[in-house]
């Protein structure tokens, strides 16, 4: 096992003549909460759709816990879309199902409890529920993994204010300590307040890697404020 979980040099992710990411390089460590921050079309999204295998660099390396995404990277990396993927009209237990199968990983009894912690019924089907609550599910759904990296695609977005702490609460208490989350989103004031460390990238370019306490240290400012004067929001 390394110290270092997921790590990539000069990577490159091309579209035809469109560059959506432009020679990112980083590492990241187990333990810690991340956000990976920048307004829409930075890249974000691709740049968690490459970690998990879904796109393929057109340049440069990305190896999670010293492998390239594969088949043994999958199966240590648990990723929430930002759109969904389960069809609208299983029932919550059917999605239970298929996550157990899908994954050896997955715990089921933590599963259950958070959903019967929110009163959601098993025999619900997800179209019935509300946005807030589909919601929900996908996230314990994808947080009831024994995973080493956990990828959520903007998981707060679209939820009323309820909704987001308690994702932000369940993002806390059920993850693997030794594993790491990375967190996309622009909502900074809403997450702020969990993140160790912050990534700003702005069309496809890496332009900040830093923990959370050196921001506030060393430039004086909160992640919300130093954010707002590098994108001029």
């Amino acid at each position: 096992m390394t110290d270092v979980l997921l790590e990539c040099k000069n990577l490159c992710k091309t579209y035809g003549h469109k560059s959506a990411l432009n020679g990112i390089s980083l590492q990241l460590q187990p333990g810690k909460i991340i956000g990976l921050l920048g307004p829409n079309g930075s890249g974000k999204t691709t740049f968690l759709k490459l970690i998990n295998g879904l796109l393929t660099p057109s340049a440069g390396s990305l190896l999670i816990n010293g492998k390239p995404p594969g088949r043994e990277s999958k199966a240590i990396v648990a990723y929430l879309p930002e759109r969904t993927y389960l069809n609208d009209s299983m029932k919550v237990r059917e999605a239970l199902r298929f996550f157990a199968d899908f994954y050896s990983d997955f715990d089921l009894q933590r599963a259950e409890e958070m959903l019967r912690n929110l009163n959601i019924e098993t025999t619900a089907r997800l179209k019935t529920l509300s946005k807030g609550t589909k919601e929900k599910v996908q996230l314990i759904l994808v947080m009831s993994r024994q995973a080493r990296l956990y990828c959520l695609d903007e998981p707060i977005a679209g939820v009323d204010p309820a909704a987001r702490d308690y994702i932000l609460r369940t993002i806390i208490n059920n993850y693997n300590p030794e594993a790491s989350v990375l967190i996309s989103t622009h909502l900074i004031t809403d997450i702020e307040q969990v993140l160790d460390e912050v990534i700003f990238i702005r069309e496809g370019e890496l332009l900040l890697h830093k923990t959370v306490d050196d921001i506030r240290f060393q430039n004086g400012k909160s992640v919300d404020a130093l954010f707002r004067e590098v994108f001029k929001c």
